[in-house]
């Protein structure tokens, strides 16, 4: 997924790149586009706070044996 910052020279929405060391900003010139970057990262940070989650309860299933 791409990741998505303020770019340094103009201060506008970009996708951070990096290319043979080189970071390089790409701007964002859709609203839409920036929603669902936006979208899909709430959607992964759900997926990453219910595996920790379900590997808690894993955990100590394990530990109770």
């Amino acid at each position: 997924m791409s990741q998505v910052a303020d770019c340094p020279s103009c201060g506008g929405k970009s996708k951070v790149k990096e290319i043979h060391g080189q970071i390089t900003y790409v701007a964002i010139q859709d609203d839409v586009l920036f929603k669902k970057v936006s979208q899909l990262k709430k959607a992964m940070e759900k997926f990453k706070e219910k595996a920790e989650s379900l590997e808690k309860e894993l955990e100590v299933l394990t530990t109770n044996k």
